[in-house]
């Protein structure tokens, strides 16, 4: 393998959904009112629950820090687009797009680990409700945190130096509106063996891991519902999973779909319109999912407005 800053490019070219001008003003439009849907959203949630102290629990602590992940995570991709449209521009820097590849990995990691930390909270209050106080502590919640940020800068950070190595062509149009790390790899022109093992072995234990611990949590919980003899304790426990459930199936629907439809058509455009799904619908979704079913948020965004929601 050659050494990768002997081919250094100097810039990438994002071609994004489409080059026909007539449609730059409204896709500037429509993801500039999601953009801004997704930062108030989280925004907040993130306020409703640092004003009220009777949400200071493991449960909402972990919403906030999802909420916050959400925020940086299309703050990673959005931004550079509208600006690039605003410009009329394609346009993106070397060093802009490994750093762009390096925060979407990150934050998109840490969305997968906080659902699945999200998942063992609610494991936890359902199976083993006399004890959940003890086990979900303030020090073990902070450190599972923590240790999913740990996780996710290696991850981000491995995938980044690999792609460092590589050599690139001459050709370096990506057919996304950010620089995803499946089409960086493709623009190179020397060997990617090694960045698709990694690649692999990545989306099996950071991918499949958590997802399992969800799956296996969820039917730790459901057994555990099945075996409450009311029919209110029945919807009383479900009703605590029911949003975290919601953003679990969307967010790995979405990014499942996204990525069998690369597999299918790298080259194509398709795959930047379907990453749309979870790269900016799903964050703008999920502070409307958590709060048009939960009391406890509409309270606390009630105190902070003064007025009835």
């Amino acid at each position: 393998m050659q050494p990768g800053n002997e081919t250094q490019p100097s810039e990438f070219l994002l071609l994004g959904f489409s080059e026909d001008p007539a449609l730059q003003p409204l896709i500037f439009g429509l993801f500039l009112s999601m953009y801004l849907v997704t930062v108030a959203g989280n925004l907040l949630i993130i306020l409703a629950i640092l004003s009220d102290p009777q949400l200071h629990t493991p449960m909402y602590f972990f919403l906030s820090n999802l909420s916050l992940v959400d925020i940086c995570f299309t703050s990673t991709t959005i931004p550079k687009m509208l600006v690039n449209i605003q410009m009329q521009s394609q346009a993106i820097n070397y060093a802009g797009c490994i750093t762009q590849m390096f925060f979407f990995i990150l934050f998109v990691g840490l969305d997968d680990l906080l659902l699945a930390v999200m998942a063992y909270d609610r494991f936890v209050a359902i199976c083993h409700p006399l004890h959940y106080t003890v086990i979900m502590n303030p020090r073990l919640c902070v450190q599972l945190v923590l240790v999913c940020w740990v996780i996710s800068v290696l991850h981000a950070l491995s995938h980044s130096l690999m792609v460092l190595q590589l050599s690139f062509c001459v050709h370096l149009e990506i057919p996304h509106f950010f620089c995803e790390l499946i089409q960086v790899i493709h623009t190179a022109c020397s060997d990617t063996l090694l960045n698709d093992v990694l690649l692999f072995l990545a989306a099996m234990l950071l991918g499949g891991g958590p997802l399992a611990g969800i799956l296996y949590s969820y039917s730790k919980i459901v057994s555990s519902i099945c075996a409450i003899p009311s029919a209110q304790g029945k919807h009383k426990a479900f009703s605590t999973c029911a949003s975290h459930l919601s953003v679990v199936s969307l967010f790995y629907g979405t990014g499942i779909g996204v990525y069998l439809s690369a597999g299918a058509a790298p080259s194509t455009a398709s795959s930047a319109t379907a990453s749309v799904m979870y790269t900016v619908v799903t964050p703008m979704l999920n502070p409307f999912i958590y709060s048009l079913r939960n009391t406890d948020i509409k309270r606390a965004l009630k105190g902070i407005f003064g007025q009835k929601l």
